[in-house]
């Protein structure tokens, strides 16, 4: 079922968007996992993969980022109540100018995990309602997660 699943979610995103918009399509832990560039993410492929009668990701159940230096990746973690199934979609984006649209337009959940996201790795997300800072303060420098962070005494509590 998973590789059909896959084989299907791929079907769909090129009928949308074209052959060459996916990056990466495997089974990751038995579940598919699609990869695509920041600049294929957009909010026809979120209502694609919401709304497709066959798909039906109605469920986001985690929003997580990730600094691999060479690029920065947002993870959705995509689950359908009502057809039992997941995805696992990674979007990539420059480290440079890190952005990646807001999937709270489709998946209300995404609101205060893009926020996260933002706040300790710097990921703009456009469109999203009300993107600023969730846990650290308002006049924080810099985003902690990321891998060029330099820790000071502020940070430590120290200050």
């Amino acid at each position: 079922m998973s590789q059909e699943l896959l084989d299907l979610i791929v079907e769909k995103i090129h009928t949308l968007q074209g052959e060459e918009v996916i990056e990466e399509a495997k089974l990751n832990f038995e579940k598919p996992m699609i990869i695509l560039g920041s600049d294929h993410w957009n909010l026809a492929t979120a209502k694609l993969l919401h709304d497709e009668e066959s798909l039906q990701f109605d469920f986001l159940s985690c929003v997580t980022g990730v600094d691999y230096e060479e690029h920065m990746e947002v993870i959705y973690n995509l689950y359908s109540t009502k057809l039992d199934h997941y995805l696992y979609l990674k979007v990539k984006t420059p480290r440079e100018e890190p952005v990646i649209m807001s999937a709270d337009q489709v998946w209300k959940a995404a609101d205060y995990m893009e926020r996260e996201t933002y706040d300790l790795l710097g990921i703009d997300f456009p469109g999203h309602w009300r993107l600023k800072r969730i846990l650290l303060e308002d006049d924080w420098e810099g985003h902690p997660l990321r891998k060029d962070y330099i820790t000071d005494k502020k940070a430590l509590g120290l200050d």
